[in-house]
């Protein structure tokens, strides 16, 4: 019997269109349904729409439709945007369908049987936007406590499921399964919101009709705690078929967003404790997609539309930024400059160059065929160690690790290039080069199959170019070493991620020792500006300056004035050619910390791709590198 994975999403509420934010948690998910799939485990992965409560029945008044024709012309534009992203969801569930209706039904008639469910009469406050009730003692600055917003004060009969007998067994549950709710910081939050003491539930409301009727008592309808929650085991099959139930139940991650881990780390458990049901094993809550410090949202107004990135930079470099660019679990900064600079530097000088490269040399110097490896093969440790950290990595639910590790094969391989000089071994017919031919191009195999669940087109691509055959037939397995035949020929291709060329959404610049932005765009600037010189701070902003520690420093062959430095950012490594030869000599320069233009254009410099540039301060005779005052961690950044 197949092992199963069971991940959710959030079921997003239709009142607007989606944003980026949204699609953080859908991309992400999707990615590890798809490795899993990869291990052959049986996967089912499930998102959909929360359809119910007050706002919708609002807005759609406001737009003089009826909620059912409103939320069905906004989930119409969330299936186009999940398939616009490749989402392979198993299921899309609407709290409006039919099957979901009978299971809130019976959920409630579970509830009442077990005596925690009673009739009384909720006065408070409630927060029409969030579908959230608030004791006076939780506003912040009479708000509610998550949006910010202003809250409604109300009053009207209600059911009522009690919390507080279930408080302890939930409490211990955290305590003896650390995995049940992550990160950590998540897990301290519930364990002191269950510490400060949990109020009785609203579950039900008679305020407004449009939800699913109480069972013997339609005056009543189900508040959003046992609609939308319940989502997760109307979809397994709870009430409609026992034996896909048993398989798939309990899920084994919940992927939410932090603001509400709250109602999936502390009610819904509850809720199943009291139905008896065993609880999910983990409760991922990720952080914020932010913008200028504020939460990316449809309520603030500050949407990124996720299809129009996807037109204009690519299925793949999207997806690429949104699961790299943040520690998984942790707040991060959105920027489209951010963006273009993962794809230029990632996916097109690192991977995309190194395919070309590959693709190329193997034409060259071995008629367009893979050669048979005769020597010791220098990149199968590091793609060996690189999976391995990569599989510790998903199994850890960190995404961003995930694809370090994968791209420090990546930049290994490029280095490797640069150190076994395959243009010298040909020249000389060492027989080393077709051990070298053949790793760059296993790597390249290796990474492609690695990638299978973050990318969508590149990694059929790359296989396409090395005649490594059709790669939707491979599985997590074939990331081992030695995979890519001997004797399969080239097909060299279109660039695997063109340079993406923006002046208006990221920095240019034209090389070593140099910043100039586009001469149409300067000229615009000074002449909106009389002082000469004087920049804006969104300018200086663009700037991503970061401390870097030199690990290595060693001449360039064929120059005088150039040092090739190797350099840590703090989880990654970045080669820079420098020319400071007459300044410093290289062992000196070991061990200190420099200040690095991380965003700066790569440039090619003897052969040597430089990925930055470190700053200097000089004189008529002298020239000095900036530092920092005391100790402090590589890839810290300077502002």
């Amino acid at each position: 019997m197949k092992k199963k994975f069971y991940i959710t999403t959030p079921i997003y509420y239709p009142n607007a269109r989606l944003h980026i934010g949204h699609a953080y948690t859908t991309v992400a998910a999707d990615a590890l349904a798809r490795y899993h799939r990869l291990l052959g485990e049986e996967v089912f992965f499930l998102t959909g729409t929360d359809e119910h409560g007050q706002k919708i029945a609002r807005t759609a008044q406001e737009a003089g439709l009826s909620p059912q024709q409103y939320v069905d012309q906004i989930v119409a534009t969330i299936r186009e945007l999940w398939a616009t992203l490749a989402i392979s969801c198993d299921d899309f569930i609407r709290t409006s369908e039919d099957r979901h209706r009978a299971v809130v039904q019976d959920v409630f008639r579970r509830l009442q049987a077990s005596g925690d469910v009673y009739k009384g009469t909720y006065e408070g406050w409630y927060c029409t936007p969030d579908e959230s009730f608030w004791p006076e003692g939780r506003l912040v600055d009479g708000k509610c406590p998550v949006c910010g917003r202003p809250v409604e004060r109300v009053r009207e009969e209600s059911y009522f499921l009690r919390l507080e007998p279930y408080a302890k067994r939930l409490r211990q549950h955290i305590l003896d399964h650390p995995e049940f709710i992550q990160p950590e910081s998540r897990r301290n939050e519930m364990l002191a919101f269950i510490d400060s003491g949990l109020d009785d539930l609203s579950i039900s409301r008679t305020s407004f009709d449009w939800g699913v009727p109480l069972p013997g008592d339609e005056t009543h309808v189900a508040y959003v705690w046992i609609d939308a929650l319940t989502n997760y085991i109307t979809a397994a099959g709870f009430g409609s078929d026992p034996d896909r139930f048993a398989r798939l139940w309990p899920a084994d991650v919940h992927l939410v967003g932090k603001e509400i881990v709250r109602f999936h780390a502390i009610i819904w458990p509850i809720i199943l404790l009291a139905l008896k049901l065993p609880l999910p094993k983990t409760v991922f809550g990720h952080g914020w997609l932010l913008l200028d410090d504020a939460k990316i949202g449809k309520s603030s107004g500050n949407v990124i539309e996720p299809t129009a990135l996807v037109e204009r930079y690519g299925l793949d470099a999207v997806r690429y930024y949104l699961l790299r660019e943040v520690a998984f679990g942790s707040d991060g900064s959105y920027s489209e400059p951010a963006l273009i600079l993962r794809t230029n530097v990632d996916l097109a000088n690192d991977l995309g160059n190194l395919l070309s490269r590959t693709t190329a040399m193997l034409e060259r110097f071995s008629a367009g065929t893979v050669p048979a490896p005769s020597g010791q093969s220098i990149l199968r440790p590091i793609a060996e160690a690189a999976i391995a950290e990569c599989e510790q990595a998903l199994a850890n639910l960190s995404l961003s690790d995930a694809l370090v590790s994968l791209f420090r094969l990546v930049r290994a391989a490029n280095k490797s290039i640069e150190d076994e000089a395959p243009w010298t071994l040909h020249r000389s017919q060492n027989p080393r080069l077709g051990t070298v031919l053949y790793d760059l191009a296993e790597s390249l195999r290796v990474t492609a199959v690695a990638l299978r669940p973050f990318l969508i087109d590149a990694p059929g691509k790359i296989y396409a170019q090395l005649g490594a055959g059709d790669i939707s037939a491979t599985s997590w397995k074939d990331t081992a070493w030695g995979g890519l035949k001997p004797g399969a020929t080239v097909q060299r291709g279109a660039p695997l991620f063109p340079r993406i060329e923006d002046t208006d959404a990221a920095p240019s610049a034209p090389g070593e020792g140099a910043l100039a932005a586009r001469p149409e765009k300067a000229t615009k600037e000074r002449a909106s500006d009389e002082r000469a010189g004087v920049i804006a701070i969104d300018d200086f902003k663009r700037l991503q300056l970061r401390v870097a520690r030199v690990l290595s420093a060693e001449p360039v062959a064929g120059s005088r004035k150039l040092l090739k430095l190797t350099l840590n950012l703090g989880g990654e490594q970045r080669t820079v050619v420098s020319g400071i030869a007459a300044h410093y000599e290289g062992p000196q320069l070991v061990g200190k910390d420099v200040i690095l233009l991380a965003n700066l254009a790569p440039a090619t410099i003897f052969g040597i791709e430089s990925g930055g540039m470190i700053l200097a301060a000089k004189d008529a005779d002298h020239l000095r590198l900036l530092t920092v005052d005391g100790s402090i961690e590589p890839g810290s950044p300077v502002s």
